[in-house]
C-alpha cells in the first residue's frame, strides 16, 4: 500500500481525459498531472527532441515523489517509453497497449484504423502491436496533425473542424474499417465530429478507460494501491504546466467537467 500520488504526463492538456478516467476508477488516489503546454504538440518534433522533453517532464514528476507515472502522451509512449522504463526505477504505464487491446476486443472485421500525430503514426507502433497480437489484423494509419490545435482552440464542432476531419478520415471510410483507435489524448474531444464523418457503425476507441483499468491492475500487482483507511478523505490533486494561458481554466474544466485543482507553472 502507498499513499504517494500517481503522476500523469502529457505534452499538453489532452491527458486530462486519462486523469478523469483514473479519478473515476481510483477515487482513493491522489493525482499529479503535468502538461508541457509551452511545447505542445510533440507530434511534429523529431525523436531526439521528444526524448529530451519527455525526460525533463518525467524527472519533474519523479522529484514530486510519485509512486507510478502514466505516460498519457501517445507520441512519447510510441517513441521513448522503453528508454524511460530503463532510466527511471519505478513503474511506468503507457497508453499504446491498453488501446491496442481495446481495439482488438471491439473489432469484428479485424480492419482497424489508427489516427494520431505525425510522430505517433510514423513510429507505426499501433500497427506493429496490433499485428503482433493478431496476425490477421489489417491496419490503416492516418496522421491528423491539425486535430490537436483545433482542440486547444476549442474548435470542437464547427465547419472548419468538420472539413479537416473529412479530409483526414476519407481513407478510413474507403477501407471500411469497423474500429478506429483515437491515438492521441486530445482526440476524444472530437468524438462527435469524427463519429459523424465515419458513421455510427465504426467503434471509436478512447484508451483512457483502458489505461485506468491497466493502472489499477498494476497498482494491485505492485501492492501500491492507496490505503483503504484513507478512502473517506478527499484526495488532493495537483496540476502543473509549462505555460499558463488565460483560457487554461476553461480548457481544463472541459476535460475534467468539474472545478480544477491547484495549478502551478514550471519552467525548464
Amino acid at each position: 500500500m502507498s499513499s504517494k500520488p500517481i503522476g500523469i504526463f502529457d505534452s499538453g492538456v489532452g491527458g486530462l481525459t486519462v486523469m478523469a478516467a483514473i479519478k473515476k476508477l481510483l477515487p482513493n488516489e491522489s493525482l499529479i498531472y503535468f502538461g508541457d503546454t509551452a511545447r505542445v504538440p510533440y507530434g511534429n518534433r523529431c525523436a531526439d527532441t521528444i526524448l529530451k522533453y519527455t525526460e525533463e517532464c518525467t524527472s519533474f514528476l519523479a522529484e514530486k515523489g510519485v509512486k507510478v507515472i502514466v505516460i498519457a502522451c501517445n507520441t512519447a509512449s510510441a517513441h521513448v517509453f522503453p528508454y524511460l522504463q530503463h532510466k527511471f526505477h519505478f513503474p511506468l504505464l503507457g497508453v499504446i497497449e491498453p488501446g491496442v487491446e481495446a481495439a482488438l476486443s471491439a473489432s469484428q472485421s479485424k480492419k482497424i484504423g489508427v489516427i494520431g500525430t505525425r510522430a505517433t503514426i510514423a513510429s507505426d507502433v499501433y500497427a506493429k502491436q496490433l499485428k503482433k497480437r493478431d496476425a490477421a489484423t489489417k491496419t490503416v494509419s492516418i496522421a491528423c496533425p491539425l486535430f490537436v490545435p483545433l482542440v486547444e482552440e476549442d474548435w470542437l464542432e464547427n465547419e472548419v473542424t468538420h472539413a479537416v476531419a473529412k479530409h483526414y478520415l476519407s481513407e478510413l471510410a474507403q477501407d471500411n474499417v469497423d474500429t478506429v483507435v483515437l491515438g492521441c489524448t486530445h482526440y476524444p474531444l472530437l468524438k462527435n465530429v469524427i463519429g459523424k464523418v465515419l458513421g455510427s457503425k465504426v467503434v471509436l476507441i478512447d484508451s483512457a478507460e483502458a489505461v485506468a483499468l491497466s493502472l489499477k491492475n498494476l497498482l494491485k500487482e505492485k501492492n501500491l494501491l492507496a490505503p483503504l483507511e484513507e478512502s473517506h478523505q478527499k484526495k488532493k490533486h495537483q496540476i502543473y504546466v509549462t505555460d499558463l494561458s488565460d483560457r487554461f481554466e476553461t480548457i481544463v474544466k472541459r476535460f475534467l467537467k468539474e472545478d480544477i485543482p491547484s495549478v502551478g507553472r514550471v519552467t525548464f
